[in-house]
């Protein structure tokens, strides 16, 4: 059962794709017999979250798709013709924003780009993309990856821009969450060591705290610039931060 509080207003996120408002008036959820207090705080944060009310009315299969949306307005990642991998694609978001920037349907003016997706979790069709069902950390699967990259524009198993937001599930230990998601990372960075086209593009979930000394001196030694970033749509409780990774330098410069 919920109650509204607060006076009305409008919320305002910028997105990329809009600004993601959510007018009205704040929704306070009771207490239920039999639903936790972190539950119901969850709960109440969804149904107050601008983000959410703007997934939903723009058909984003994910309020995470803002991240990307504000991370690539403001470094400008993602142009037409570009071929992009989207690890941890689950359940899309992510997917349907490069989707639009790269013009993978061939819908706008410009190159035609490419997309590419995988995740454990089967993700349902999003049109102009090619999904995959199966474990990134699987030994066949970035041979998998690079067998359909090798069918796009270029005939070559090469991206221009490499996505991560792969994150293992929480165990509630920062330590040990933390030493998992820089192993997904890690993980991924050397996957785009081995697609990435020269001035390619490397975008990865970590958490505060940021990049492991080891990763992050790889990173420098690969790409032209290193960023950390929080985008707005990234809840501030929450301890994820992005990885921005710009300009690989090409195997034989990185060498």
């Amino acid at each position: 059962m919920t109650e509204k509080t607060g006076k009305p207003g409008a919320h305002k996120a910028g997105s990329g794709r809009g600004a993601a408002k959510a007018g009205g008036l704040k929704v306070r959820v009771r207490t239920a017999k039999g639903r936790k207090l972190s539950s119901t705080r969850w709960l109440e944060r969804q149904l107050n979250d601008p983000y959410v009310h703007a997934a939903k009315r723009e058909g984003m299969r994910s309020r995470a798709a803002y991240k990307l949306a504000e991370l690539d307005e403001k470094y400008q990642l993602l142009k037409p013709g570009m071929v992009v991998v989207d690890l941890g694609a689950a359940p899309g978001g992510w997917t349907q924003i490069a989707v639009d920037k790269v013009n993978a349907l061939g819908a706008k003016a410009g190159a035609r780009g490419m997309v590419v997706g995988i995740d454990l979790t089967p993700v349902e069709a999003i049109a102009g993309a090619t999904l995959l069902t199966q474990d990134f950390l699987a030994e066949e699967a970035p041979d998998m990856l690079k067998a359909i990259l090798a069918t796009g524009p270029s005939g070559k198993a090469t991206a221009d821009v490499v996505l991560s937001d792969m994150a293992a599930p929480a165990t509630g230990h920062p330590q040990t969450d933390h030493i998992r998601i820089i192993a997904l990372c890690d993980a991924a960075a050397e996957f785009a060591g081995e697609v990435l086209s020269p001035g390619g593009i490397f975008l990865a979930k970590v958490l505060r705290g940021g990049t492991e000394r080891s990763l992050l001196e790889k990173l420098k030694r690969d790409f032209a610039v290193v960023r950390h970033a929080k985008p707005p749509a990234s809840r501030a409780d929450s301890a994820e931060i992005y990885v921005v990774a710009t300009g690989y330098r090409g195997k034989n410069d990185a060498a």
